[in-house]
């Protein structure tokens, strides 16, 4: 497989984008709608116009048209012909290739098996549920042998248990078949989940590039900070496993549980927008429940940014403004927060992520 490399790409969106993909990677393209994401995909299977040069092992592409740079392509509206039913869908291209019969079931069998669509062959597109839909469509993407396998948002229609065992399971194709791979995506626990490195995308430019750590705990731009939504960063200091996937952990004068993999734990995150707030004390078991002063706010049309003092920590939070109004928060109210244990990210000091998302 292929290392995948844009040199001083510019078109109608992008600008001077310089990315190097490296062979059998996982490179989640993140960023919000617009950045330009798609397009780097429709250039890199060269759909779109450009200058400046795509490079698959140091060798230009350029002058290669689309249908002869062996990319797999998974479209978010998955582009299944309602025609074929699955198996002529997973065969189309490799009847493009003029590939013999007999290879050509051999294939469509193995990629069947691999995506675990055996019984649907002879089904039509309609009549499959969205999660069978994706599967025939990675199934037809991968069967032509690409070098390369590009994903725009291809599980953005699904609900979320359905999305979630999906990328789990793309997780375990692309780490079986090593084949180099770039996926766009504006959901971060997405990018978070499967990136060997994410590249986040703003305004046709390359913002950040580095690991899911990188990125959540280390932004390095205004715009990446919020984007992401400027979490807050607690150090810590002391780590009690406790069993069953939990840890206690000491940060300045607050204990709080979280998720754990039995490794060190050095810092957590939790987003602003994930801290629940309430002016009475919540009723249920008293975990990772604070009181806390607010000490600054910011209104906007839509959100409102508070600065709360809990304990040691000054944490930044984000509430509707309707229900900041309904509440009648002011500085120097007391209130009651809770740090949702399924919201909190941990960075281990083996560089892993932990969430219960």
């Amino acid at each position: 497989m292929p290392c995948v490399e844009l040199q001083g790409i510019s078109n109608f969106i992008c600008r001077d984008v310089n990315l190097k993909i490296e062979k059998g990677e996982f490179l989640v393209l993140l960023g919000p709608n617009g950045a330009g994401k798609t397009t780097m995909l429709n250039i890199i299977a060269g759909l779109v116009e450009y200058e400046g040069s795509v490079l698959f092992d140091g060798f230009s592409i350029d002058a290669v048209p689309s249908h002869l740079r062996r990319i797999g392509y998974i479209f978010q509206d998955l582009a299944l012909f309602p025609h074929l039913d699955v198996n002529a869908n997973i065969a189309f291209g490799l009847r493009a290739q003029k590939k013999n019969v007999l290879e050509i079931e051999e294939r469509v069998k193995e990629m069947s098996r691999l995506v675990r669509i055996e019984n649907l062959a002879h089904r039509y597109p309609l009549d499959l549920s969205g999660g069978e839909r994706q599967r025939v469509a990675i199934a037809r993407a991968l069967a032509p042998y690409p070098q390369a396998l590009l994903l725009d948002e291809p599980f953005n229609s699904l609900d979320y248990g359905t999305s979630k065992y999906l990328r789990m399971e793309l997780n375990r194709l692309q780490r079986k078949l090593g084949i180099t791979t770039i996926y766009v995506t504006h959901n971060q626990k997405e990018a978070e989940e499967l990136g060997d490195r994410i590249a986040v995308i703003y305004n046709g430019e390359i913002a950040q590039v580095g690991t899911p750590e990188e990125v959540f705990f280390d932004p390095q731009s205004e715009q990446v900070s919020e984007f992401i939504g400027s979490p807050n960063i607690l150090r810590c200091e002391y780590c009690r496993q406790l069993g069953n996937g939990l840890a206690q952990i000491k940060s300045k004068d607050l204990t709080i549980v979280v998720p754990d993999d039995g490794s060190e734990i050095k810092k957590i995150a939790i987003l602003p927008r994930d801290i629940y707030m309430s002016m009475n004390e919540p009723p249920g078991p008293h975990i990772n429940r604070y009181t806390g002063t607010i000490i600054e706010m910011t209104p906007s049309l839509n959100i409102t940014w508070i600065r709360l003092q809990v304990g040691g920590h000054i944490l930044a939070a984000e509430q509707p403004t309707e229900r900041v109004e309904e509440l009648g928060l002011q500085v120097g109210d007391k209130v009651y927060i809770i740090l949702r244990l399924r919201w909190i990210r941990i960075l281990s000091a083996g560089g892993n992520r932990i969430n219960l998302d």
